[in-house]
């Protein structure tokens, strides 16, 4: 085989390289290749064509490429995506997703194709510094070289080696191609033993866990990308009786006994009463800010259990162990008073909260987020946006809420993108809902691009303010002059969401109340719905809300 290979044509050989490179990450479990058409990147694209194993996606903007392969790669286990792009700027505009997968650490394998070294840096067209290009958002990079039959015994362990290392998160491979860029298939060389798939985590070190980790008073904080067993948090919860604050993006809100502290907590007389002794976030924050300044406190101490990377943001968390770690402590008996008083406090901030969005008017914006995590057929998939939906569905959704956003880098962009690549994941088989303000949707309106013809279930709910929402919720909003404040923050768009739709041949509709919209989430996709809010109107909805939930917590002092 090595001799018929090295009497073979380069471009035959650049082929094979190709053919055999995605044979082994076809060995290994790679399902899904998305590829941004461009010329450079020909042997490779090719070969991912060629073979039926792969799911092949071709999305015109490279910047929804990426974004489509994140959210391909986003799923519990789920196998790296192949990105491709050509040579050129078009590699530049994947940073947005590759830098959004290494803080979440999914993983996804990029190939971007790249001239060969003699066309670089003499002002050939289409050609940049591609070397090492996204710096340390990927935890591995390699630039072989053009493929040449003396190096056939390193394809595969190359193949290999990238996909191990993309098991934490984006991986680049720099694919350097010579014209002719076409050749014909050549018989592959002999494979060699594939690499396992599995991931392969560390083992936990013991760690010094500090005194308050026994403490009667405590709370277990649940985020998104914990990557920790399920069980175990049950059983560190029916260990301890601290309350499980499980965030939507968890996958554990079914088991959370707080849904509603964001609510909670900024009742001040609540707060200072529950001010729990030590606190165990696993995973992720969640987007609460007066659930932040909780954990930050100087008499909260802060424990680190999973997540990706480091999480401290405030520099406080006083230990960084596993949950074996945590349920190996001596304690004495749990005080069943502290959860009772939380399940208590739950109770009626929740039936504030329901009553609260069944009697306003309208179809106000924490309604929309509520009805979407109650209605929603079971199994269907949710992504929302990391600006006030993400906080709507997390703080007002109850128990049902469940989703997946954006919040490694806590960007609004490539929302619709990466929704589209969880609905390709998905397949037909259940829908993939999108919550989305129009910012973020204009944002990022090239992934409607050929959308119609992609045969996925994709229902997108636009929340129209017109605008930045969240900006209203800041400071800046009341130090500012209106005129300012909209200029810089507010920064009306004046775009008509449905028409953008329509012109890429999807069915729109318009819904002005929770009856309207339920009846919609029912309607097969792909589809976008308009539901129009106002900016200062969903400020002081939000003030309501947490005025009616302090009332109700009043009944319990």
């Amino acid at each position: 085989m090595v001799d018929t290979l090295a009497m073979a044509p380069a471009p035959d050989v650049q082929a094979t390289f190709c053919a055999t490179l995605i044979d082994q990450w076809i060995r290994l479990g790679v399902t899904h290749g998305v590829v941004a058409p461009g010329s450079r990147s020909t042997p490779m694209a090719i070969a991912i064509a060629a073979r039926t194993e792969i799911n092949l996606h071709v999305v015109h903007d490279e910047r929804v490429a990426g974004f489509v392969a994140l959210g391909l790669g986003s799923g519990d286990g789920a196998a790296p995506a192949l990105l491709l792009c050509t040579s050129g700027t078009a590699a530049a505009n994947f940073l947005p997703a590759v830098v959004e997968a290494g803080l979440s650490e999914v993983p996804m394998i990029v190939l971007t194709a790249d001239r060969p070294e003699e066309l670089r840096g003499v002002g050939a067209p289409q050609t940049i510094d591609q070397l090492e290009l996204y710096g340390r958002h990927v935890t591995w990079f390699r630039d072989p070289g053009v493929p040449e039959a003396s190096t056939s015994g390193d394809w595969r362990p190359l193949a290999m080696s990238a996909w191990s290392h993309s098991v934490r998160g984006p991986v680049q491979l720099n694919l350097a191609f010579r014209e002719p860029l076409l050749g014909n298939a050549c018989e592959l060389p002999e494979p060699v033993e594939p690499a396992t798939a599995s991931a392969r985590h560390p083992g936990s070190q013991t760690v010094k866990l500090p005194d308050a980790a026994a403490s009667p008073r405590g709370l277990i904080l649940v985020g998104g990308r914990h990557g920790v067993d399920r069980a175990q948090i049950i059983e560190l919860h029916e260990r301890t009786a601290w309350p499980i604050v499980a965030d939507p993006l968890s996958g554990l809100r079914d088991v959370s006994t707080v849904t509603t502290i964001d609510a909670m907590l900024r009742d001040e007389s609540f707060a200072a009463a529950h001010r729990p002794d030590v606190v165990v976030r696993v995973g992720r924050p969640s987007t609460s800010k007066p659930l932040a300044q909780l954990t930050a406190s100087p008499d909260v101490t802060l424990v680190q259990v999973g997540g990706p990377g480091r999480i401290d943001p405030a520099h406080n968390v006083a230990a960084i162990c596993s949950l074996d770690d945590l349920l190996s402590v001596e304690r004495s008996a749990p005080d069943e008073g502290w959860l009772a008083d939380w399940q208590c406090a739950e109770r009626l901030a929740t039936q504030a909260i329901e009553e609260w969005c069944a009697t306003a008017p309208g179809l106000p914006e924490p309604t929309v987020a509520r009805v979407l995590a109650e209605h929603a057929p079971a199994g269907s998939g949710l992504t929302v946006s990391s600006s006030m939906p993400v906080r709507d569905l997390e703080w007002f959704g109850g128990v049902a809420a469940r989703a997946h956003s954006n919040r490694g880098a806590n960007g609004i962009d490539g929302v619709m993108s990466t929704a589209l690549g969880r609905a390709l994941a998905r397949g037909n088989s259940m829908p993939e809902f999108v919550l989305i303000g129009d910012l973020a949707y204009v944002h990022d309106s090239n992934a409607l691009l050929a959308l119609a013809a992609r045969g996925v279930d994709l229902r997108v709910v636009v929340v129209d303010n017109d605008g930045g929402g969240i900006f209203s919720f800041l400071p800046q909003a009341d130090a500012l002059d209106s005129v300012r404040f909209e200029q810089l923050f507010g920064t009306p768009l004046g775009t008509d969401v449905l028409a953008l739709a329509s012109a890429h041949g999807l069915a729109t509709s318009t819904v002005s109340s929770a009856d309207e919209l339920i009846a919609q989430l029912d309607e097969p996709g792909p589809w976008v719905c308009r539901v129009a809010s106002d900016r200062e109107r969903n400020v002081a909805d939000h003030a309501a809300i947490h005025v009616a939930v302090a009332s109700a917590l009043a009944a319990q002092r």
